[in-house]
């Protein structure tokens, strides 16, 4: 017969189980924001390292487009 006021051990320890997982991805999903906090921080500091070069490299040669490959380039007009 079953307890009036308590749930079976089998029960138990399956919404302790549950309790288990969703804090442990909790912890997880905490941990890939802070990484993902991180690496949006790089990005910016990458983006405005990419900005003062091409305002450096205009100063030298103007508006230009370069190619990657061989370091060739062409005045935009």
């Amino acid at each position: 017969m079953k307890s009036k006021n308590k749930i079976t051990k089998e029960q138990l320890e399956t919404v302790k189980k549950h309790q288990y997982e969703l804090n442990d991805m909790l912890i997880k999903i905490g941990v890939l924001e802070s990484q993902k906090h991180a690496h949006l921080h790089s990005l910016a500091t990458i983006n405005k390292e990419v900005e003062d070069y091409k305002k450096y490299l205009e100063e030298e040669y103007g508006p230009i487009d370069i190619n990657l490959e061989d370091g060739s380039f062409n005045e935009i007009k």
